[in-house]
């Protein structure tokens, strides 16, 4: 089973591809983690992907694909994967289909979580981090005990700069623009989706059903 979950910022898309990758027992890769792990080998790719963003560059999607393609190769992927943050531009949906046919693989299954951009405003302006040890609050969900304190070490709690409103409604917006064109690509046939308005148990169990349906 291949799965493509995409989502905005705030729509608990980390938390529900932990939870797939340990039910399914597939490994969840972000092209971050890619990137890094690379980065950290000092392999060709990584090395070239660390130069680009070094001097504050867009590494291309001729080095993307091939780290993608080289990361799904390894023995955990045997049973299949799921990744957050690719395919992001339609050249890369294009070139990552053509490289599931060329090893065999199955159509992925896209998941796209859809929250509203008020209640992502919401949820994140309501996030807090401690100074000290870096614990992150959450003022709707998960408030500290005492309200503007840490629980752990007393320290103030603060709104971090990328989690002021103008900060997140333009990266909402960089995301619409970047990821929109990759599920038209994909078509609304293709695209499930999942409301992520809801509890995160309640999401979980939407897409479970969703999976339970399409596998």
């Amino acid at each position: 089973m291949i799965l493509l979950l995409f989502g905005p910022p705030g729509c608990g898309k980390g938390t529900q591809a932990a939870y797939l990758a340990e039910c399914l027992h597939i490994p969840a890769i972000s092209t971050g983690e890619i990137f890094r792990a690379e980065c950290k080998a000092g392999t060709e790719l990584g090395q070239k992907a660390c130069k680009i963003m070094s001097a504050g560059g867009l590494v291309g999607d001729d080095i993307v694909n091939a780290m993608v393609a080289s990361r799904i190769a390894r023995p955990d992927c045997a049973h299949g994967f799921l990744l957050d943050g690719y395919p992001r531009t339609v050249p890369q949906a294009e070139q990552f289909g053509a490289l599931l046919k060329e090893r065999g693989l199955p159509e992925p299954i896209v998941i796209h979580l859809e929250v509203q951009e008020d209640a992502l405003v919401a949820r994140l302006t309501a996030r807090r981090q401690c100074t000290k040890c870096l614990r992150i609050y959450n003022m709707l969900s998960a408030p500290p005990r005492k309200e503007g304190i840490c629980d752990d070490d007393g320290e103030a709690l603060l709104i971090r700069e990328d989690d002021q409103e103008s900060v997140i409604r333009q990266r909402l917006a960089a995301y619409r623009n970047l990821t929109g064109p990759v599920l038209g690509f994909y078509g609304a046939s293709a695209v499930k989706t999942i409301d992520g308005s809801r509890r995160p148990a309640e999401v979980t169990q939407a897409i479970e059903e969703l999976l339970h349906v399409v596998a």
